[in-house]
């Protein structure tokens, strides 16, 4: 796998495609999707001697994991993903000594501000389950956060503030950890999408390719925002929207914030290469398509709680869902072929408000310009944490999917999880609160966060 441009994010789904030359004809796991959780499992795995194949329709790191905002935090997480995240911080300490390879990772500290005491009440709950956790966030004064952050013209009545939390490179850290991958022993296969799968006695038996078939007993669907398609063409209903957010990239500039912040204006965080990464801070949008109906009562507890921010919209998105097929022949050309990488296009609006509010924010960095911009599609869950989970109904397939904008920093401790599930190895981390049939069983759907 070659490596990508250093400053050029999207450099990392615009390079030409590199199908195999050959596929292996078996292996102990065939993981499907190539972003951070599906080379991370492939990594954990590989260095235990599994015989461990990645196939990825387009390009390692060619949707979300490539194109989000590249914090590593713990801070305001569900508590169903807190043991997880820590475990993931400390295998972000060591990655690029254990890749060799420069991913970008500092600890400079997470922020959530605050407009009013209302606010700073209600991101004050979060010490308690910091405390249970033993993880050090504190409250920040308004004239703490000036101290922190500058002086800013916005006024801050405070913030939340974890200083552990920290930040990496997308681009860079997902790419990286797919070569440490297939140095220990993984086959990473991009521009191969799979078609379906074989089964024998009800189990699965093979991974159906574009490039031919590959047997295995075991196959973890870690496809993103495709994972619902592709396991409704098994006829396995998940429940899964997505939503498009758009994120920019400044030139270097003054160093005028060396960690993220969450406000309502911005999201943003400092860039290895000197810029900043930037998105807004309150708008969330979500193209309404036949899914959306068709979950929209599992939906509704995280459809509440984002009802201040998110945009709601219907166009071609809700047609071509409906004219997407739902079944095809395991010997003709799927949707996955026919997309390759989903590649929506940044929102001009979002951008223009992204602009007016750094500049609102960081009058400093007025004259900085923005010199990339791109967007991607986040799959969500109804209560906003992952599926990872066997599922039932067909032994030997595994989901990995839902990450709802949390997946990044959450990649490297949940390939090491997935890799203890599928190899039925203990890892410390309990992921029965992240099985698939949460969503059939009665179990109160309750999102603790926000995408």
């Amino acid at each position: 796998m070659t490596e990508v441009d250093s400053t050029i994010v999207a450099s990392t789904w615009t390079r030409p495609l590199q199908p195999p030359a050959k596929i292996p004809d078996k292996a102990d796991i065939v993981i499907i999707g190539g972003g951070i959780v599906g080379v991370s499992t492939a990594w954990f795995l590989a260095k235990q001697g599994i015989k461990v194949v990645v196939c990825e329709k387009g390009h390692i790191a060619g949707e979300q994991s490539g194109r989000n905002w590249g914090w590593v935090r713990v801070q305001g997480r569900d508590t169903r993903e807190i043991p997880m995240m820590l475990e993931s911080q400390r295998i972000w300490d060591t990655l690029e000594q254990e890749t060799g390879e420069d991913v970008g990772f500092v600890r400079r500290g997470c922020y959530f501000t605050a407009r009013s005491r209302k606010e700073l009440e209600s991101i004050d709950t979060w010490l308690g389950i910091a405390d249970e956790y033993g993880i050090e966030s504190r409250v920040l004064s308004a004239g703490e956060i000036r101290k922190h952050l500058g002086d800013s013209p916005v006024n801050w009545h405070g913030a939340l503030y974890t200083e552990a939390d920290g930040r990496a490179e997308p681009h860079k850290a997902v790419p990286a950890i797919a070569r440490a991958a297939e140095r220990a022993g993984a086959t990473l296969l991009t521009s191969c999408a799979v078609r379906g799968l074989e089964t024998s006695g009800g189990s699965v038996s093979a991974v159906v390719t574009e490039h031919g078939t590959i047997r295995t007993a075991t196959t973890l669907c870690a496809a993103g925002a495709w994972s619902a398609l592709f396991c409704r063409s098994l006829g396995i209903a998940l429940p899964q929207l997505k939503v498009r957010g758009t994120v920019a990239r400044t030139a270097a500039c003054e160093n005028v914030l060396d960690g993220n912040v969450f406000d309502e204006l911005l999201g943003i965080r400092r860039r290895q290469d000197g810029g900043y990464t930037i998105a807004h801070g309150t708008i969330i949008k979500h193209p309404i398509t036949p899914s959306t109906l068709r979950w929209s009562i599992k939906f509704i507890p995280a459809l509440l709680q984002e009802l201040k921010v998110l945009r709601l919209s219907i166009g071609r998105e809700f047609l071509e869902e409906w004219r997407m097929p739902k079944r095809w022949e395991l010997d003709e050309v799927t949707p996955f072929e026919q997309t390759r990488v989903l590649d929506p296009d940044p929102d001009p609006g979002v951008l223009r408000g992204i602009r007016k509010n750094l500049d609102k924010m960081f009058p400093q960095l007025a004259a900085t310009p923005i010199v990339e911009s791109w967007a991607g599609m986040i799959e969500m869950t109804p209560d906003v944490v992952p599926v990872f989970s066997d599922v039932p109904k067909l032994p030997g397939f595994y989901i990995a999917t839902g990450l709802s904008g949390h997946g990044f920093g959450l990649g490297p401790g949940a390939g090491k999880a997935l890799a203890g599930m599928l190899t039925g190895t203990d890892t410390g981390i309990d992921l029965k609160p992240l099985r698939y049939g949460r969503f059939f069983d009665g179990s109160p759907i309750r999102p603790q966060s926000s995408i």
